[in-house]
């Protein structure tokens, strides 16, 4: 057995509660590691409020990254026993031992405190798979990043860098302003003063493309600030799921609207994002090219606490679970 946190209800946080649970087992090609940090997502919000149930086959316990130690491991594995790990899992993260898919899981750097760690699979894969495989984005393409200050966000953005375009972002205060410019955004605007901001941007010369985790609410404004054949790609719904589509505007301006999850792809569509995140993220990051974009980190025990800082929209980038003893690397 185990400890985790757990669920009797879907509802707020006052429904999580720390309790028992079987230990999970693996599977040939599977390594079983103790948790030191698991990194908080919007969708590990809506599951909690029963409106993301994990896919089949999948822990119900939330969480979908981990840092950790390797406990078990194939013996033929490149990760053995006693091995720092961090990686992206199907759930089960918010517990003192998960599952992670060999070809998924990172080495970490020494260097790396396991917060840090904990904090970039699911950013910097789920920007990566929509800025380059989905979205498209080429240098010298303007592309348009909603909640620019959340964890995905601040990857994006400066995703969008490395790829040599040009990041405009949107977020709700000042300083997230600031910390969307410190990340690399060449244009920033408060959604909350410029709700219609499809002006704005066509002012700045337009998008190539959207990532929009907000939904039905943006969609009339990111349609209109579109360029011709734009790309707008969807990963949330925060705003709505249902709104009016101008499909005139649409094959007028030969737009393309896409929908996109990261949990839900087979694993094979997951290994070669956590190929660009070891091989060319990492990298990067640990050369002080890229920033790890860390808010603030919660004792486990205090998930709740961390899951209301979230869900107040109070975080600069990740927010992220710690789990004692915390051992060293």
């Amino acid at each position: 057995m185990m400890q985790a946190v757990l669920q009797d209800a879907p509802g707020g946080v006052e429904t999580l509660y720390i309790g028992e649970a079987p230990r999970p087992q693996r599977q040939a090609g599977q390594l079983l590691v103790q948790v030191m940090a698991a990194g908080i997502n919007r969708a590990d919000i809506v599951q909690r409020e029963g409106h993301y149930p994990p896919p089949p086959g999948a822990s119900s316990i939330l969480g979908l990254e981990i840092a950790g130690v390797v406990v078990e491991a194939d013996d033929n594995s490149r990760h053995q026993p006693g091995d720092a790990v961090f990686g992206l899992v199907a759930g089960g993260a918010y517990a003192e031992y998960a599952v992670l898919d060999e070809v998924l899981a990172i080495a970490k750097p020494d260097e790396m405190s396991w917060v840090e760690a904990a904090s970039l699979p699911e950013a910097w894969m789920t920007a990566w798979l929509n800025l380059v495989q989905v979205g498209q984005v080429k240098a010298g393409d303007n592309v348009l990043i909603h909640a620019g200050a959340s964890g995905v966000g601040a990857c994006a953005i400066q995703l969008a860098c490395l790829l040599g375009a040009h990041p405009f972002a949107s977020a709700g205060s000042a300083d997230k302003l600031q910390f969307c410019r410190e990340m690399g955004a060449k244009q920033v605007f408060n959604y909350k003063e410029t709700p219609a901001f499809s002006r704005l941007v066509k002012e700045w010369g337009g998008v190539d493309m959207i990532l929009d985790p907000v939904g039905a609410a943006y969609l009339a404004e990111n349609l209109a600030s579109l360029k011709q054949d734009g790309r707008l790609v969807n990963i949330g719904i925060m705003g709505g799921g249902k709104a009016e589509l101008n499909l005139g505007l649409v094959l007028m301006k030969r737009l393309s609207v896409i929908g996109s999850t990261l949990r839900s792809q087979p694993l094979a569509k997951k290994v070669p994002l956590a190929q660009a995140l070891a091989d060319t993220i990492l990298p990067a990051i640990t050369a002080g090219r890229l920033n790890t974009t860390v808010d603030s980190s919660y004792p486990w025990q205090q998930v709740a606490e961390a899951h209301a800082h979230m869900e107040a929209n109070a975080n600069l980038g990740k927010v992220v679970l710690t789990f004692f003893p915390v051992m060293t690397a």
